[in-house]
C-alpha cells in the first residue's frame, strides 16, 4: 500500500510491549535520497503527517537528500501508520508506547530497507522522544542523535498538561480521564463509545484552545507574533484560524492514541534499565546534541540539563534555542530564524562527529 506522499510497510499482527496486538499493522514512511548514502531516521511528531517533517530537509540544508538517505517514519496513530482512523474495527485501539513505535521502525529500517547502521536519528517534540528511545533501545545502531524540543521521559508537569489535552476530548463525549496514561472512565469500565460528528467538532475545537496556551510562549504573545509573524489580525482570529483549524483537521481517536504514547513516555521502562532513568541515559552510546527551547512551556531546558548530565562523560552536548517561539522554535518551520539556528547547529554537530 502506498500513496504519492508516502509508502507503507506491512508488519503483520504486531504484538505490543503490553501484550496487546494490532492486527495487520503497518507503518507509513517516506524516503529521500539514495539508499547507498548514510541513513538518517527522522520520525514524526504529535499529530504530524510525514509531509510536516519536510521543512528541515532539502538542498543546502544539513538534511540534504543528495548527501543522506533520509527515512521519515510515521507514529502509530498519526493517520498514516496504523491508527484508529484507518483501523475502524479495532476499538478501543490499544495503548502504544515509544518502545512499540521504535521496534516497528527498526523492523522497517533493517528488514525492509536493508539498513544495518544509521548515521543519525533526530526529531522534534515526540520525534525527540522517539530519538531518545532509539538511542536507548538500539544504542549501537547510530553514530549521533539530535533530539530537539522533547524529552527522554515525559515530566510530571508535561503529564498534567496532557491531561488537559485529553480531557477536552473526553468531556465532549461526556466522560473524563481515568488517570495519567490511562483511558477515559467509560473505556476503563468497558463501555467504549465512538465520537459522533458533533462530539468530534466540539472536542477538537476545545483541544485546539487548550493547546493554544502551551505551544507558544508568553513572550510570543506579548510581542504579538501571531499577528506580526503569522499574519492573523487579532487573538480571536489566531485561536480560530490557527489552533482550531489545526485541531479540527485531526481525528479525535488518533489524537488520544498519540497523547497516550507521549504521556507514558519513559525510555528507562525497558530492559536492561528497568525504570532506572540514569542508567538509561548512561546507556546512550551515540554522541547526543540535545536542543531545548529557552521558552518551551512543556519541555523546559532544565529537563534537558538533567538528561545530558545523566549521560556518560563526553556523550551529551546541550544547546538552548535562544527563541521566544516556545515549543514551536523546533518546528515546523514557521520561525525562519529558529530554522536557521537549528540547521546551523546540526551542520556543525554532524561535521564534528
Amino acid at each position: 500500500m502506498s500513496s504519492p506522499e508516502y509508502e507503507t510497510y506491512a508488519l503483520g499482527d504486531f504484538t505490543l510491549k503490553s501484550g496487546a496486538k494490532i492486527p495487520n499493522a503497518f507503518i507509513a514512511y517516506k524516503t529521500l535520497g539514495d539508499p547507498s548514502s548514510p541513513a538518517i531516521i527522522y520520525p514524526s511528531w504529535y499529530s504530524g503527517l510525514i509531509s510536516d517533517n519536510l521543512w528541515l530537509t532539502g538542498a543546502g540544508k544539513t538534511l540534504d537528500p543528495s548527501k543522506y538517505y533520509i527515512i521519515i517514519p510515521a507514529l502509530f496513530g498519526n493517520g498514516q501508520s496504523s491508527s484508529p482512523s484507518n483501523t475502524p474495527d479495532l476499538r478501543p485501539f490499544p495503548e502504544i508506547l515509544f518502545y512499540d513505535n521504535v521496534r516497528a521502525q527498526y523492523e522497517l529500517v533493517t528488514k525492509h530497507l536493508g539498513i544495518k547502521h544509521a548515521r543519525a536519528v533526530l526529531g522534534w517534540s515526540m520525534g525527540a522522544g522517539q530519538t531518545f528511545q532509539w538511542a536507548t533501545q538500539f544504542p549501537d545502531f547510530m553514530d549521533i542523535v539530535a533530539p530537539f524540543c522533547g524529552s527522554a521521559k515525559t515530566s510530571l508537569h508535561n503529564q498534567v498538561f496532557l491531561e488537559g489535552v485529553k480531557s477536552a476530548l473526553f468531556a465532549a463525549k461526556g466522560t473524563s480521564s481515568a488517570g495519567v496514561a490511562k483511558a477515559d472512565l467509560q473505556t476503563a469500565q468497558s463501555e467504549h463509545t465512538s465520537f459522533t460528528p458533533e462530539m468530534t467538532k466540539a472536542g477538537l475545537k476545545a483541544l485546539g484552545r487548550v493547546y493554544a496556551g502551551w505551544g507558544f510562549s508568553q513572550a510570543f504573545y506579548r510581542e504579538r507574533l501571531h499577528e506580526k509573524a503569522l499574519g492573523f489580525k487579532d487573538l480571536d482570529d489566531f485561536l480560530v484560524g490557527f489552533w482550531e483549524a489545526w485541531a479540527c483537521s485531526k481525528d479525535p481517536e488518533n489524537m488520544l492514541v498519540m497523547a497516550h504514547t507521549w504521556q507514558a513516555g519513559d525510555c528507562s521502562q525497558q530492559e536492561p534499565y528497568n525504570g532506572d532513568f540514569k542508567k538509561a541515559m548512561e546507556g546512550i552510546k551515540a554522541k547526543a546534541l540535545v536542543l531545548p527551547s529557552k521558552t518551551d512551556l512543556y519541555f523546559p531546558p532544565e529537563d534537558s540539563e538533567i538528561e545530558v548530565e545523566s549521560m556518560k562523560a563526553g556523550v551529551g552536548t546541550l544547546k538552548v534555542f535562544p527563541s521566544i517561539w516556545g515549543h514551536w522554535a523546533g518546528g515546523p518551520g514557521q520561525s525562519t530564524e529558529d530554522v536557521k539556528w537549528l540547521d546551523d547547529n546540526l551542520r556543525e554537530f554532524f561535521a564534528k562527529n
